[in-house]
């Protein structure tokens, strides 16, 4: 009687014990990090950084950033039978004209979980027209990938991975009416250019918006 009167006892004082932790998280007030102004762009860019992904290689889901909040949500799910042919994210602390960070297709051999990020390597640009508006995208390779991470610049990479990535984007959005212009590929150097330039808007934007 005595053995159960102390089990009872003790598995009663951890049960207590377990909701005051529990009151005590949810009354705490924190605050995340947000992977697109906390997470650092790395200390090898624009040529070399680090890349939020939000899709995953072979998904049919448009995830993108929440801005706000900073957590990764569902825009939709692509009208075309088509899915992403690599993992797809953006760059953080850079800003594009159309608000939005920097877009970069990472080509690896794995699809990767959305949220979590990976350094990547700038091997060229993919100038794109969507709906009339600038929406370039970096094409790069995932820096820690032992099948990519030798690639250097994208005319190395096989015509046919070119061909296919350009279809996609072609066709992504074609069943919702909405064109899509791919232009020809630009090396390495026109990416770490661009990413640069995302880099000075960004830091641009922060300075601006201290100062008010």
């Amino acid at each position: 009687m005595a053995n159960n009167g102390g089990q009872g006892s003790g598995q009663g004082f951890s049960q207590v014990a377990l909701n005051e932790r529990i009151l005590n998280s949810m009354s705490r007030r924190s605050i995340a990090a947000h992977p697109w102004h906390d997470l650092e762009i790395g200390p090898g860019a624009p040529s070399i950084f680090n890349c939020v992904v939000e899709i995953a290689k072979g998904s049919k889901v448009k995830y993108e950033l929440d801005k706000n909040s900073g957590l990764i949500k569902i825009d939709r799910v692509l009208y075309s039978s088509v899915v992403y042919p690599h993992n797809y994210g953006f760059i953080p602390r850079t800003l594009c004209e159309d608000s939005d960070p920097m877009d970069v297709l990472v080509l690896m051999q794995e699809p990767v979980i959305s949220g979590c990020f990976l350094r990547a390597r700038a091997i060229g640009l993919m100038p794109m027209i969507d709906q009339g508006e600038m929406d370039d995208k970096i094409i790069a390779v995932c820096a820690d990938d032992p099948e990519f991470c030798h690639y250097k610049d994208i005319k190395e990479l096989p015509p046919h991975r070119l061909a296919e990535i350009r279809r996609f984007f072609e066709d992504y959005k074609k069943n919702e009416n909405k064109e899509v212009v791919v232009n020809d590929f630009l090396p390495a150097e026109a990416a770490v250019k661009a990413i640069k330039h995302s880099m000075d808007l960004y830091a641009s934007y922060i300075v601006e918006n201290l100062s008010r």
